[in-house]
């Protein structure tokens, strides 16, 4: 397991832009996890004396409105973002993926009811359905939390069943099945190798999605809430100001935009590292 992984690994490496997208998401983990305790500032504290300045020697991103350094809050950001996103797209996978399983394996009526269920909630566009489900639960981490699995579990319910149905007629499934194999051992050890490819690249898909669904319901005032700082909200906040402090709205905006590209490039790679034999 090891090894397949190292191989995965230097196989995504080996294309120049699925290594700067896996890259910029190392570098993003990396702030994550130790920027927040290293930066020069609190993410809320305000420097009263140094309200509205440009990008400087003492403060890299320059200071909001309100004097909060740009550079900190950008860092401490990237932790909230990442952990809230990775923990979604965590549940949103598992969900899927169960329920895809066991409802295209055992198929009939009950793989018919659950995914005309599943159809109902993609036939709303993700920030739709959030907003929605947001203005029933109220704005929250943990809302948000939900919504990201709500919206994203079909999703991968759907990849996975498109997979094991065209896995669960094969040769060896069949022969689990007249062993007398059990309905779970013939998923999680027959059918469930076969989906962890394509299983794999979904979940960086989503990872993305959730990192922009996050971002927007920031920026939208029904995600996390002030003064967190939160990419979608610091642009939010800054828009009023963007003629006086256009640094504060440029910097979370580029962090966006950058984490996205990075995790679809590094998604790009692994789902070719995962396709041995393609270019």
């Amino acid at each position: 397991m090891i090894r397949g992984a190292v191989g995965t690994l230097r196989t995504t490496f080996a294309r120049p832009a699925s290594a700067v997208g896996a890259t910029v998401v190392a570098i993003f983990l990396i702030a994550a996890a130790v920027g927040p305790l290293v930066v020069p500032y609190a993410p809320t504290q305000q420097i009263l004396t140094a309200r509205a300045q440009a990008p400087s020697v003492e403060h890299w991103f320059g200071t909001d409105h309100l004097g909060r350094d740009v550079f900190s809050r950008v860092v401490a950001g990237s932790r909230d973002i990442l952990a809230l996103a990775g923990a979604g797209t965590l549940f949103a996978v598992v969900v899927g993926t169960v329920v895809g399983l066991f409802a295209a394996t055992v198929g009939g009526w009950w793989d018919e009811i659950v995914f005309r269920l599943a159809d109902a909630f993609l036939a709303m566009p993700a920030l739709l359905l959030a907003l929605l489900l947001l203005g029933t639960l109220g704005p929250s981490r943990n809302s948000v939390l939900a919504v990201i699995v709500v919206a994203y579990a079909p999703i991968v319910a759907r990849v996975v069943r498109s997979v094991v149905l065209s896995v669960k007629q094969r040769d060896w499934v069949a022969a689990a099945r007249l062993q007398g194999e059990g309905l779970p051992w013939i998923v999680s050890r027959e059918i469930f190798p076969s989906v962890l490819p394509a299983l794999a690249v979904e979940a960086a898909l989503r990872f993305s999605y959730a990192i922009f669904l996050v971002a927007s319901l920031g920026f939208l005032g029904v995600g996390v809430q002030p003064p967190a700082p939160d990419w979608g909200l610091m642009v939010a906040e800054a828009r009023d100001h963007v003629h006086r402090t256009p640094w504060a709205l440029a910097f979370p905006a580029a962090a966006i935009s950058l984490l996205i590209v990075g995790v679809n490039l590094a998604a790009d790679g692994l789902g070719r590292a995962l396709r041995p034999g393609r270019t």
